[in-house]
């Protein structure tokens, strides 16, 4: 996700239906699938991280105001919590 920030825009075509919304909308639904294994506490800090970097992003469409960063910062944040459900199985 970092990479290809904040408009998630695939430039090479092999993918010309990816952009901010189906990026979004398979992070939520890549939540959803692991919902059980997230606990519903972990999952819905998730949810309220992603919504939160989705504003972000479509705030920010040229990089120019900070936006794109502070959606990374919760990109890594996001991975730290992840990281905490890997250790416990």
């Amino acid at each position: 996700m970092l990479l290809s920030a904040p408009t998630f825009i695939d430039r090479t075509g092999y993918f010309p239906y990816r952009n901010l919304d189906y990026v979004f909308r398979e992070l939520h639904e890549g939540l959803n699938h692991n919902r059980r294994i997230l606990g519903e506490e972990r999952y819905a800090e998730l949810a309220r991280m992603s919504e939160r970097m989705w504003a972000l992003f479509e705030a920010d469409p040229e990089d120019k105001t900070g936006g794109t960063l502070q959606g990374s910062k919760i990109i890594n944040e996001m991975e730290d919590v992840l990281k905490q459900v890997r250790r416990k199985f």
